[in-house]
């Protein structure tokens, strides 16, 4: 049986709206032609009852007459029911009118055809007349009967709508009734369509499960023949091995006898006695079997047992191997060492060589092309050779310095006179003047000599004075001494131009560096006493006296006499003095490292020196920075516990010279409430010699000892 497929037709609103509206037209329409009966009826039924309206009275009425209540409250008893109730007469009669309107209802009831659809409605239409009726003679009570009647009509209007709309709800639900029907009917002969292939299927599997257990049943029946017949077999082939085990005893009993009567034959023979030999034989059997089991118990005990001879000299293998296995370990644990630190080496300069190359492509990109300073040889005095030995080994900042200091040289050759400063206080006293005074036009060579001269004799009037005195001052003094007064300005104007200009120079810049204040007159005495130490040490480190030293005995030298430099330090100064890793055993003239031109160049190993002088120094003013933290005002004990905290080996004295330099006064002047500048500490410090003391080696710090004095200038003049 196949169910049709039905599909739901919903209704909307709209539709059931247009519905309604459509009765409603249809039943007006209706009405319309019903109008002119009913009114024709409805005014005959009017006169037929008006005669019995006239004869209106109060139905039920519990007093004579009419009662006209007055002023009466609501929910109160009235008067005429609070009359006494036993004075009334037990029945009343209807009214007329009451009476005519129920016979009228009665008829109208009875004229109607209930047989028809909406038996309701056609009851309803009786009773609305009556209504009618009535309010057509309670004229005071019309419009609140008329107003109620309404009400019931919309009402009802509303619920025949709704009623309407739930029909055609009704029809749709009858409809998706019919098709769910349907499809549970299809459902349901699918379900005995699917009980009926698994009644089948089961009936096959049954049959499958009694065909399995016949064969189970065949196969057991023929696995119990089959071991009844291993059975069988196996005790015929028992009782073979049974026989054959007889046949073979009997076998070796009857050649027993066999030889036992040749042997008694032989004895017979010989005329042996038989009695002594079976006793011999007794005891020779027990000797064997005692051999036997001896002999069974050594291949027991030492069937795996080697010679000692093969036993040490596979031992004495084992151990050479071993060792050679140890050390072969070792080599391979040293060099898998040294790999990992190979590629975690080539890991960083892999690294940094990427960094370098981003460097150098972003500073390609950013900074300007390199200059060809090989177009200045044209330019420069004395050509290409004089500015091929002023360029080596120089950056292009201090190519532009050299570039600038020879074409500062030829302007200042050109000029004859220097326009002076004036008087002002603001002028260095070296160069407090008035008017014109002339150019000296010294050469390098000059001015290095008079600047040895001066430093030569500064050292020499401070050791006869005691006290150290005012540089600018002594710097004027020595020219006015040596030319007069007035000649002398010519002097320190030039001198000044000069050392002003040639800041490649190291002897000149230093020179000027203190001269302009910038630096203290300490700093030069710190380098000459480096010098003065170092020379000694090396003096010291050459017992044969043949002026050379190795690359270690001069290393030595050099902790020795800076014992605070670190290893990387000390490497450093190794091969600025011209020794190469390589050959250790190489040896150099130690005294060619302090060799000093006319000009004042010195030998790379002395620069490299006083750099790191530079650079120890600045690492040491960072770190009494960082110490004294966001302190804007330092006072000395502030400073006195950076320098405590920093630098265990500074003595008393030291220590008191540093704090008494940084704020300018003596010691007897210094005050621990007076405080300074960070800025104004730092710069004073900058200017000073200033340098970690590690250890306390000695206390002369601004003083330069005459011995090293002596030494030092031996070396220069070398």
């Amino acid at each position: 049986m196949k169910s049709s497929p039905s599909t739901f037709l919903p209704v909307s609103s709209q539709d059931s709206d247009k519905r309604v509206s459509f009765l409603k037209c249809t039943q007006n329409l209706n009405c319309q032609e019903k109008l002119p009966d009913l009114k024709e009826s409805f005014q005959k039924k009017r006169k037929s009852l008006s005669h019995s309206s006239s004869q209106l009275s109060s139905w039920p009425a519990y007093a004579p007459g009419h009662i006209i209540l007055q002023n009466r409250k609501p929910c109160t008893t009235s008067e005429w029911q609070s009359i006494n109730k036993e004075q009334l007469p037990l029945s009343i009669p209807k009214p007329r009118y009451l009476e005519d309107l129920e016979s009228h209802l009665r008829r109208e009831l009875q004229a109607l055809d209930l047989t028809k659809g909406k038996v309701q409605e056609l009851k309803l239409q009786p009773y609305r007349e009556v209504f009618e009726f009535f309010m057509e003679e309670f004229r005071t009570y019309k419009p609140l009967l008329a107003s109620i009647k309404k009400e019931y009509e919309l009402t009802i209007a509303y619920l025949k709508e709704k009623i309407y709309s739930l029909e055609s709800v009704n029809a749709i639900l009858v409809t998706a009734s019919d098709q769910c029907t349907r499809q549970i009917l299809a459902f349901q002969e699918q379900e005995k369509i699917q009980i009926a292939k698994l009644k089948d299927e089961r009936i096959y599997l049954l049959k499958l499960i009694d065909k399995m257990k016949e064969e189970k049943y065949s196969l057991e029946t023929q696995v119990a023949k089959m071991r009844k017949a291993v059975a069988e077999e196996y005790l015929r082939y028992l009782n073979e091995s049974d026989a054959r085990k007889l046949l073979l005893i009997d076998l070796n009993e009857m050649y027993r006898l066999k030889e036992e009567m040749k042997f008694a034959q032989i004895q017979d023979e010989k005329g042996e006695d038989s009695v002594k030999l079976a006793l011999a034989l007794k005891v020779a059997r027990h000797d064997l079997t005692k051999a036997q089991v001896e002999l069974n118990t050594m291949k027991a005990n030492y069937g795996d047992v080697v010679p000692r001879r093969e036993f040490e000299l596979q031992e004495h293998k084992c151990n050479e191997l071993t060792e050679k296995m140890t050390i072969l370990q070792k080599d391979f644990d040293d060099l898998q060492e040294e790999y990992d630190t190979m590629l975690d080496i080539h890991k960083q300069v892999s690294e940094e060589r990427d960094k370098f190359y981003n460097d150098l492509i972003n500073v390609q990109r950013s900074s300007t092309p390199r200059p060809s300073w090989e177009k200045c040889a044209d330019v420069i005095a004395d050509g290409a050779e004089h500015w091929s030995a002023l360029s080596e080994g120089k950056t292009s900042d201090q190519l532009v310095d050299v570039l600038l200091e020879e074409i500062g040289a030829g302007l200042l050759r050109e000029r004859d006179t220097f326009v002076a400063l004036g008087r002002s206080e603001k002028v260095p006293v070296y160069l407090r003047c008035d008017g014109v005074v002339r150019n000296k036009k010294l050469t390098k060579k000059e001015i290095v000599t008079i600047l040895k001269e001066i430093w030569k004799e500064k050292i020499a009037s401070d050791l006869q004075k005691g006290k150290q005195s005012s540089f600018p001052e002594f710097f004027l003094n020595f020219f006015q001494k040596r030319y007069g007064d007035a000649p002398a300005f010519d002097w320190t104007y030039s001198v000044y131009e000069n050392i002003k200009l040639y800041k490649s120079n190291e002897a000149m810049s230093l020179f000027h560096q203190i001269l302009t204040g910038e630096l203290d007159e300490a700093v030069y005495h710190s380098h000459l006493q480096e010098l003065a130490n170092l020379v000694r040490e090396v003096t010291v480190a050459d017992t044969a006296n043949t002026g050379q030293l190795t690359r270690d005995e001069f290393i030595l030298a050099l902790r020795a006499a800076f014992p605070l430099k670190t290893e990387e330090s000390i490497q450093e100064l190794t091969v600025a003095a011209g020794y190469k890793p390589e050959y250790p055993e190489t040896s150099l003239s130690y005294k060619l490292l302090f060799i000093e031109d006319e000009e004042g160049k010195t030998e790379p190993f002395v620069r490299k020196l006083k750099k790191q002088y530079v650079n120890e120094k600045r690492d040491y003013i960072r770190e009494i920075q960082a110490q004294l933290g966001t302190l804007m005002e330092v006072r000395p004990d502030d400073l006195r516990a950076a320098f405590c905290i920093l630098d265990h080996g500074l003595s008393e004295r030291t220590l008191e010279s540093y704090i008494c330099y940084a704020f300018q006064v003596s010691k007897d002047q210094l005050d621990p409430a007076v405080s300074i500048p960070i800025e104004v500490l730092m710069k004073r410090l900058k200017a000073g010699d200033i340098r970690r003391q590690g250890t306390v080696i000695g206390d002369a710090k601004y003083q330069l000892q005459s011995h090293a004095l002596e030494e030092t200038e031996a070396l220069v003049n070398i």
